[in-house]
């Protein structure tokens, strides 16, 4: 970079930014072209304030130096690990500046005092070196990861001359070579210096919060016809011929519908043929801040090395591993042909591995948690521990991407760390942990702040002997209203604090007055309405009668308070065409009275007594009427539907009723009959790609939206359950259930006999699980941060309430925080999350979550309390947001830019200076890379040829409530090989990646939506005989969709496990058997998020060394 160039300075953080509307999200890099990765990448143009070119770094306090991992990309002969010693002269460079916790691999020579990796202590520190350069020592606690050696001639970084005393995190130390073989490395030449165009700034946007429209010539998308291959300019590093690629299979139809799946592609790592084909560099065409016209810059001569063309015809593997684009020869290397021996392979088992952070988490968490301390981060997702709630909300309700907040916005803005919550306002707890006690205050109500209107919880301050308090959100004082009045201890605090869950715990819930309900009058108990499409599709396939025989057992196990008592709950019947039939089940009648309703155009509902019943008193008429509909219309012809018409019944039965409730929708097809809602198929692959695709993930009509406020508005929530045969355009259907905070469930080409278990399953757990109704969501912050965004499903009519029809205790809500002032260290940061709801039983609540966090001055503690499957649950739900305005590239180019800033701020300002050739990752976010990989080539942002455009939207509208355990194995799959089942334990989780197979192993691969059981080709006998009953692997029947039920000791467990992990997610998960080589193995390996994806997605070694080379971008 020119270091005369003027940066642009970027908006401060808490205003609109131009482009995304996100800080850090204006300026794409990561732009794949026809070849997969972009020519020039181009140049940082965020915050100025965080890069001066030519500044040198400074080493911050020792203090604040946190837990930070060191990967060197630099093949190293030698793996050394040393003791630090407890002090040394600032002359010499100490060994005592990286103490325990601290991994580095870079270049350097190991003196021969340095003992052999056999007999060091798990904890010492841990490096590849290579010989021929001085020794240099790192930041303490520090992963870092290198890239090119520098030439011969000039050490690999000038002395570090500053004396560090060793610090020592939290963290365990990091250790990145499973098994204790290092890889041996030798090392190369670096890569010549790259092309050199002037760097070009592109201009503001002047939109905020959304972006420019893209250039007239996009360079996001990967066509499927190549350019002619180019060869590369003179200034390219040597290319590298390895064998040709692998056949790419083309994925058969496949009939799992939510399958979120492209088809995985070659096998093993590919390596590109010939000469690299690299698009010629054309002046102006490099997109800039989302799509502006931005010249090629220096430093980044082509695609990436090492991987094909995409879309380039494939032939035979070979088996290695991938290359980094600044990399060096390794041992190997006398197998290569010479012109090969200019690169290296970067070794997967030295880059930041998640199984190894996941199990080191498990196995430091022995105690239960407990949220008393404030600013502590709790135990990963994939960790089981048990919560104590001593005045903080459990991480089961809350979790933060950041629990040390930056005190002010600028440091926000120049980190470029989101701030939010992910929060999950009706959990379930484990049975070990306590639900939250409901608090009674009588006809007063609950004591609440008089000028924020926080509710009473344990971060508020009494004075005066007890008679007023202070709130700690916004200071004001409040007085005690004497029936709430008591005496204070001599710490301050009330004597009967402990007494009250409102003043020590952080999760509780309040009985609601009449002044919280609506028109001031205590609720109706809710009702529930089944609305049964009847056309030839859904009797033809045997739906209508799977749904009717279930419900008749279903209806016993509605929704309660108390499981003793019976459900108050209320139910309702329709079937539908064209027309709808509307079913009169009163208790007194001896058959039911159906009543037709053909003039779709103006919904009414035909009757009000004995439509909604009490299951129990109607029981008689209700079996004959789910009896009675599958032969009714056992012979319809009918093949059209309506779908708007439906949902206003019910809405119009429940506004009859005068209550609130929720509608269970069973449709099939397109609603294409003439009818309010209408729709026209515009499903059209060639927009894919386009400026024009996001317009396939907006609703076609505004019917919809409006629809979806009036059911907001009475209380009325949608779940919907699909069953298409082929495009019902779920972009549109999906408006009403998501912004009423409902879900949609979706089985494309249901058979019976294979999804009928799933489906039920669904079903039983939809109808059965808690629920609140007319829901608001309100979340009050101490001053100086306030809630900006908000994602997942629900509809806002102002900028502050989060309106829920229904909120169940799946749905997660994720909140932006953004700075409005300063905050203090001294007080940290507040944040209250008030759920105003009506109980199933029909009371009327107030369920409270409080959350307090740490607040810094330096960057380093921000970087030391960071969480990135929350981070991650974050930035997926932004971007998947945003493709609903931008098109996907520039959607992803925003993520890959928003990860390298902050990963370079990190690097900038916590690291202690070293070689630009090495990657250094925080400790706690050294998989920021991987997860985000797995984001970026997710099916929503990088789909594969066969995916549907249904599939796509169903996804996005489904990943927008998840929670962070959820969008955690989503994203990053758990693999695990059935080993060892008899000892009981669960198997540990091998990485996600084609290279952890063997051919003689059966492994289960879960993702949250699906189940796969992968069988290598050569099992051994004893173990198909004990899982599957025969000893054959060409027996095995692959249509299987469950294990057959067999006694012995490692079929019990296999089930066993199966079930446990379903019983975890809220979908049910249908069994896929894969044999190996199969046509199913395609879909597998799409999960196999490590390797390179079918579709483009680069494998995690490639994206790790193109973030290493965004992040030295914006730092050179």
């Amino acid at each position: 970079m020119n270091v005369n160039q003027h940066t642009p300075m970027a908006p401060p953080y808490g205003q609109p930014q131009p482009s995304y509307g996100q800080p850090g999200y204006g300026q794409p890099t990561y732009a794949p072209l026809d070849s997969g990765y972009p020519a020039p990448y181009a140049p940082h143009n965020g915050p100025a304030s965080a890069y001066h070119p030519g500044i040198p770094p400074q080493a911050p306090p020792p203090s604040s130096q946190p837990p930070t991992s060191h990967y060197s990309a630099q093949p190293q002969p030698s793996y050394s690990q040393s003791h630090p010693p407890a002090s040394s002269a600032p002359s010499q460079l100490p060994p005592s500046s990286a103490p325990a916790g601290s991994q580095q691999y870079y270049p350097s020579s190991a003196p021969p005092s340095q003992q052999p990796i056999s007999s060091l202590p798990p904890t010492s520190q841990q490096r590849f070196v290579s010989p021929g350069q001085p020794q240099h020592t790192f930041p303490p606690s520090s992963t870092s990861y290198a890239g090119p050696a520098p030439p011969p001639t000039q050490p690999a970084s000038t002395p570090v001359t500053q004396t560090q005393p060793p610090f020592h995190p939290h963290q365990p130390p990091f250790s990145s070579a499973p098994g204790g073989q290092p890889p041996a490395f030798t090392t190369g030449p670096p890569p010549p210096a790259q092309g050199s165009f002037p760097p070009q700034a592109p201009p503001p946007s002047s939109q905020p919060g959304s972006f420019p429209p893209p250039s007239s010539v996009s360079s996001g998308q990967y066509p499927s016809s190549m350019p002619p291959p180019q060869q590369p300019p003179q200034s390219q590093p040597p290319t590298y011929h390895p064998g040709p690629p692998p056949p790419q299979a083309q994925m058969p139809p496949t009939s799992i519908g939510q399958s979120n799946h492209q088809p995985p592609g070659p096998q093993g790592p590919p390596s590109p043929t010939g000469p690299l084909q690299q698009p010629p560099l054309q002046q102006g065409m490099q997109t800039g801040a989302f799509g502006q016209p931005r010249s090629p810059q220096p430093g980044y001569g082509g695609p990436y090395q090492g991987q094909p063309n995409y879309g380039a015809p494939a032939p035979t593997p070979q088996a290695q591993k991938r290359l980094d684009p600044d990399a060096i020869p390794s041992p190997q290397a006398s197998d290569m042909p010479p012109v090969q021996k200019s690169r290296h392979r970067i070794d997967p088992d030295a880059i930041p591995s998640p199984i190894q952070v996941i199990e080191d988490d498990k196995a430091k968490t022995t105690e239960p948690f407990t949220t008393g301390v404030r600013g502590q981060a709790p135990p990963l997702v994939t960790t089981n521990f048990q919560v104590k709630d001593q005045g903080n909300a459990s991480p089961r309700f809350v979790r933060c991407t950041a629990y040390n907040m930056p005190c002010t916005a600028d440091m926000a803005k120049q980190s470029q760390v989101p701030l939010a919550a992910v929060i999950k306002p009706l959990a379930i707890l484990p049975p070990d942990e306590t639900p939250p006690y409901l608090v009674d205050h009588g006809e007063g109500g609950p004591i609440r702040c008089n000028r924020c209107k926080a509710y009473m919880c344990p971060y508020m301050q009494f004075i005066e002997g007890g008679r007023r308090f202070q709130c700690s959100f916004c200071s004001c004082v409040t007085e005690v209203p004497p029936h709430y009045f008591q005496h204070l201890d001599h710490t301050g605090r009330r004597v009967d604090c402990y007494d009250r869950p409102e003043l020590s715990l952080g999760s509780y819930e309040f009985l609601a007055t009449v002044d919280y309900c609506k028109n001031n009058k205590i609720p109706q108990p809710p009702a529930y309405i089944f609305l049964i499409d009847v056309s030839y599709n859904a009797v033809k396939s045997g739906l209508v009668s799977i749904i009717c025989q279930e419900l008749k057992s279903l209806l016993d196990h509605l929704p309660r308070e108390n499981p003793e008592m019976d459900s108050v709950i209320r139910v309702g019947f329709v079937t539908y065409n064209k027309v709808l039939h509307f079913y009169n089940v009163k208790s007194s009648l001896a058959q039911p009275q159906m009543l037709v309703v053909s003039d779709v155009s103006d919904m009414f509902v035909p009757l009000l007594d004995g439509f909604l019943v009490n299951v129990n008193d109607s029981r008689q008429v209700i079996e004959s009427l789910l009896d009675q509909i599958p032969e009714m219309f056992a012979d319809t012809r009918e093949t059209e539907t309506v779908f708007g018409p439906v949902i206003q019944a019910g809405l119009e039965a429940l506004k009859a009723a005068d209550c609130a409730g929720k509608l269970f929708v069973f449709h099939t097809s397109l609603p294409i009959a003439e009818a309010p809602g209408k729709l026209k198929n515009r499903e059209d692959k060639k927009l894919i790609g386009t400026d024009k695709e996001k317009s396939l993930f907006q609703p076609q009509a505004g019917f919809y939206n409006n629809l979806a406020k009036e059911c907001v508005t009475q209380g009325c929530c949608v779940d919907l359950f699909l069953f298409p045969n082929q495009y019902v355009d779920v972009a549109t259907l999906g408006v009403v259930p998501v912004s009423t905070g409902g879900s949609v469930y979706k089985y494309t080409y249901f058979q019976a006999e294979s999804d009928q278990e799933r489906f039920l399953n669904d079903l039983r757990r939809d109808v059965q699980k808690p629920v609140g109704f007319d829901a608001v969501m309100r979340v009050r912050t101490s001053t100086g941060i306030r809630a900006t965004d908000f994602f997942g499903s629900f509809f806002m009519n102002n900028t502050t309430d989060v309106e829920l029809a229904g909120l169940d205790c799946d749905k997660a809500i994720t909140v932006e925080f953004k700075h409005d002032d300063k905050l203090s260290e001294e007080t940290g940061a507040l944040m209250q999350c008030a759920v105003l709801y009506t109980s199933c039983s029909g009371q009327r609540r107030l369920r409270i979550h409080n959350m307090a966090v740490n607040c810094c001055s330096q960057l380093a503690d921000l970087y030391r309390n960071c969480e990135t499957d929350t981070i991650i649950n974050f930035l997926s739900k932004y971007a998947f947001r945003g493709v609903l305005n931008n098109p996907t590239k520039a959607v992803r180019d925003t993520l890959v830019n928003q990860c390298a800033q902050i990963l370079a701020c990190y690097r900038k300002n916590c690291a202690s200076p070293s070689s630009a050739g090495q990657l250094i990752l925080p400790e706690c976010m050294k998989l920021l890379p991987v997860y985000l990989n797995c984001v970026l080539k997710s099916d929503v942002l990088l789909p594969g040829a066969d995916v549907s455009l249904d599939d796509r939207a169903y996804l996005r509208q489904l990943i927008s409530c998840m929670d962070v355990a959820e969008t955690h194995v989503f994203f990053y799959p758990r693999l695990l090989p059935l080993v060892k089942l008899e000892s009981g334990a669960l198997p540990v989780a091998v990485r996600d990646s084609e290279e952890r197979l063997s051919k003689g192993g059966v492994y289960l691969l879960e993702t949250g939506l699906h189940l796969f059981l992968w069988v290598g080709a050569s099992v051994q006998q004893e173990l198909l005989l004990n899982i599957f009953g025969t000893p054959s692997f060409g027996q095995i029947d692959s249509s299987m969709t469950s294990l057959p039920v067999l006694e012995n000791p490692i079929s019990q467990r296999l089930r066993e496990i199966i079930d446990s992990f379903r019983a975890q997610r809220s979908r049910y998960m249908k069994l896929i058997l894969v044999k190996q080589e199969d046509r199913a193995e395609l879909m597998f390996k799409h999960f196999l998020v490590e390797d390179k994806s079918a579709s483009g997605g680069a494998s995690y070694v490639d994206f790790l060394c193109h973030m290493h080379k965004e992040i030295r971008q914006l730092l050179s």
